[in-house]
Parts: structure tokens; sequence; C-alpha cells
């Protein structure tokens, strides 16, 4: 019986790349994200590519009665998610704290942090029901250590971080593991929305060295949601050679 997975924000980047791998696997996929046009054009590749079956469910994980609507019914063959990705997130500008848009704030608070409390909390009573399970959250090297003109965005990782070791505390009677994985600089479309489009702004975050690739960090997902059953992963920070921390990146 093929094992079930559930990522969010799956339409692109970590969240695209962790489903295709996960597919190639033969593992079932549960994709979510806010483009019905996206999700479809991936259920079909997986679909076609993997022979496995898919769920594509379209909302944005800051609704909280959509998530509620869409993931707390789910139909009984897919009720059994053995991995929960919690990747849905984003930075919103890069301005000092004084002068920052207060609505990219609440954006990336609801997003970031109250997305994925959303999420887990419709996924959880299926785990604690077959009493396993592994869910896996998508930090940030910003949630290990705050930037320059980072503020919000750090403040929303490292409240993923503290969540993920409250969740570990809190699930260890039901038997279901929790992950939190601290990516650092990857190229992705993470800076074009964080920049609002501006491309060249963007573009010019990943020069002179080489970052992480989204594939690269589904490698890790799949690492450590494929480990034996007694063993969990508590966290990662990963970054490319060309970066230390969140300070200190070589050019």
């Amino acid at each position: 019986m093929n094992k079930i997975i559930l990522v969010t924000g799956a339409s692109s980047g970590f969240g695209k790349a962790t489903a295709q791998l996960f597919a190639a696997h033969g593992w079932n996929c549960i994709i979510t994200a806010r483009s019905k046009e996206k999700l479809e054009l991936l259920s079909q590749e997986l679909t076609s590519q993997h022979n496995i079956q898919v769920l594509p469910l379209v909302f944005d994980v800051q609704d909280k009665k959509a998530v509620d609507e869409q993931l707390s019914s789910l139909p009984e063959q897919w009720q059994n998610i053995d991995v929960l990705v919690n990747n849905a997130g984003l930075a919103l500008g890069r301005d000092s704290f004084d002068q920052a848009d207060m609505h990219d704030w609440d954006v990336m608070i609801d997003t970031n942090l109250k997305g994925l409390l959303y999420v887990t909390r419709a996924v959880l009573p299926y785990m604690k029901a077959g009493r396993k399970g592994h869910i896996i959250n998508i930090g940030s090297t910003a949630g290990v250590e705050v930037y320059k003109d980072g503020n919000v965005y750090c403040a929303t990782k490292h409240a993923v971080d503290a969540i993920s070791k409250a969740m570990r505390i809190d699930m260890l009677s039901f038997g279901i593991k929790v992950t939190v994985v601290h990516p650092g600089a990857a190229e992705t479309m993470f800076s074009v929305v964080r920049f609002k489009g501006n491309e060249e702004k963007a573009a010019a975050v990943y020069e002179g060295y080489q970052p992480l690739k989204a594939e690269d960090v589904a490698d890790i997902i799949y690492y450590a949601a494929n480990l034996p059953e007694h063993v969990c992963i508590n966290e990662l920070v990963v970054t490319c050679k060309a970066q230390a921390n969140s300070f200190y990146l070589h050019k």
C-alpha cells in the first residue's frame, strides 16, 4: 500500500520538488496551494510519470475556514497521512523595523505561523487515530539567527522552531515524529516574492556563489522521512558550502 504525504505550498520551490521526489518513490500525494492551475499541472505530471494517486486541494493556509473545510473531512482513502510537510511560507520586504510595511508583517505571520498551526491541527486527528505520523516543518536559518532588516520574517521562523519543539513534546505519547528543517540561501521564487516581483534585485541575492536548490532540500526531507520508525531527526540547519549562517556568506 502506498504511503501518503501532504505538502503545503506545493506549486513551486521546496514544496513542488518534495512532491516530485516522493511521487518518484511511489508515495501518493496530497498537494495544496493557492493556484488551481499550477496544482492541476503538477497533479497531471505526477500521475502520468509515476503512476501514483494525487489529491490537489486549492486553498490559502491563511484562511482557517478553508483549511478546516478541505482537510478536516478528507475522503477515507486519504486520511492515513504518513508525512505532513508544512512548507507554505514567504518573506515580504526587507526593510528596517521602523519602515517596514505592516501589511507585509500580517501576511507573514498569517502564512508562516498561523497557517502552519491551522494545517497541523486539521491533520493531527488522522495521525493520532493511527498513533503514527511525521510532521516536517520548514523553517529557515532566519529562525536560528536574526539578521538586519529581517525582523518579522525572522520572528515567524523563530516561532516555527519553537512550535516544532513544543509539538515534539506534546506528540510523544502518540508516536508522532516532529522535524524542523532550517534551509539557508536557496534559489527558488523566494526572493522574487520577497522583493515583490523585482527579478533583478532577487537575482542579485544569489550572485557570486552556488546556493541551495529546491531539490537539495527535498532530498533532505525525503531522508528524514524515511529513517527507521524509532529514529527522529529533531532539527537540521542546512546551507550551501558558501554560507556559514545567517550572517556570513562568501562570494
